[in-house]
């Protein structure tokens, strides 16, 4: 039998990201969060009551102990509310299984699963830059001797000239030095200057060479993910031309599309197995839930004051039996309608749908598939049905269902042949 292929896990994955923003959206979550919040903030209260109790003195400890005492409780039980918000949140998803999927057209376009390729913007553009020329070397500004100035007057009769002429001696010596100093310096600025201009040169390419090495990558990867995208509209192609066609094989992706839309609450999972026979224009579908270990038990948190401890109560064991069994119901409606309104072109006529889990069998210990539900839908008369209206067992009653007396116990139903397209 046929599972999901490749389209229908596509399809899948995008409606699991699209039901986890739809359930940020949902009132529920919204009152959930919020009582999360209220927790959080009671709780807080309670700790900085806590610590200023610590700090008190003891005129003050009375008090500040009933205080502490208020806001602890009223910590737990906001905690007490979130826990039931989130529980509450859980069975309502249980408990609607099947209109979930009656606000929504089952119908697949596969036009808009067809593949356009947004390559990503080029990384390196850091690449792209030319290498900035460095700041020029230049010569050094040739150095002038400064000769001290000769005595005037009466300071040059007494030793004046001599000392002067001293002097003189001793600044052209220094001057010497110096310009000695500055012309090798000047001399070599030309070689620095050429290796300057090679270390430049030699940065440009090797950063040429890393942008052709960069842009070679890009374009694989581009070139990658175009031929991909051809691949697969190339498959979309032939899928769609076999859906026309009513092929067995591209009726069976396109079941499996539609079924890998529609996702489930987190507590009850649903897998599919199918098979279409379009001479018959009869698909058999086995819907594999979850066993009833998988659904929560708890019927309510409460918050026991004397003890300072939160408790779960159980649910009574009729609420978790008809809470189960009513979901086993409802997934079988919903497989059944979810099939009939996506193939619009009616392709298929007859569908015998088999509802089964895979649990422990307490008899053996092994692990067994129990059938809980088989039933077998005409399109021409279920699609007559107002689903939003119905109760989920009447209606497979309606169908000549055969259905399990107690699917919370997994006792199973006797094996029934498949129904043909009349």
């Amino acid at each position: 039998m046929a599972k999901r292929g490749f389209f229908a896990e596509l399809r899948h994955q995008n409606q699991l990201a699209a039901k986890r923003q739809l359930q940020a959206e949902r009132e529920s979550v919204r009152a959930t969060a919020a009582a999360q919040r209220r927790a959080e903030q009671a709780r807080g209260q309670s700790e900085r009551a806590r610590a200023q109790l610590a700090r008190a003195s003891a005129a003050q400890q009375k008090a500040s102990e009933s205080e502490a005492k208020r806001l602890h409780e009223e910590s737990r039980l906001a905690e007490v509310a979130s826990l039931n918000a989130q529980l509450a949140a859980t069975y309502d998803e249980i408990d609607s299984i099947l209109s979930a999927t009656l606000a929504v057209d089952d119908y697949v376009d596969l036009e808009q699963l067809r593949v356009v390729v947004e390559h990503p913007p080029f990384t390196h553009t850091d690449l792209e830059v030319l290498t900035p020329s460095p700041v020029r070397i230049a010569t050094p500004p040739e150095p002038e001797i400064v000769e001290p100035e000769a005595p005037k007057g009466l300071a040059g009769v007494f030793g004046g000239k001599k000392k002067h002429a001293e002097a003189l001696a001793a600044a052209r010596a220094a001057f010497s030095v110096t310009h000695q100093a500055w012309q090798a310096t000047a001399d070599a600025v030309p070689a620095r200057q050429r290796q300057q201009a090679q270390e430049r040169r030699g940065a440009e390419a090797q950063r040429l060479t890393r942008l052709k090495q960069a842009r070679r990558v890009y374009r694989r990867e581009c070139a990658e993910r175009d031929v991909q995208a051809a691949s697969t509209n190339q498959a979309l192609d032939e899928l769609i031309r076999g859906v026309q066609a009513g092929a067995d094989s591209a009726i069976q992706e396109y079941v499996g599309i539609v079924l890998g839309n529609s996702v489930y609450p987190e507590s009850l999972c649903v897998a599919h197995d199918f098979e279409f026979d379009s001479e018959l224009r009869e698909l058999v579908l086995t819907a594999l839930v979850s066993p009833p270990a998988g659904l929560p038990s708890t019927k309510e948190y409460k918050f026991v004051k004397a003890k300072d401890e939160i408790v779960a109560t159980a649910l009574p064991k009729k609420d978790l039996k008809d809470r189960y069994a009513n979901a086993v119901y409802q997934v079988a409606l919903r497989t059944l309608h979810e099939v009939f309104e996506a193939d619009r072109a009616a392709h298929i006529n007859t569908i015998a749908l088999t509802v089964a889990t895979d649990a422990i069998d307490p008899a053996t210990g092994l692990n067994k598939q129990t059938r809980l539900v088989a039933v077998g839908a005409e399109r021409r008369s279920f699609v007559t049905f107002d689903l939003s209206n119905i109760v989920p067992l009447a209606t497979l009653q309606h169908l000549g269902a055969s259905v399990s007396k107690n699917p919370y116990d997994l006792r199973g139903i006797d094996d029934l042949p498949g129904v043909r397209g009349r």
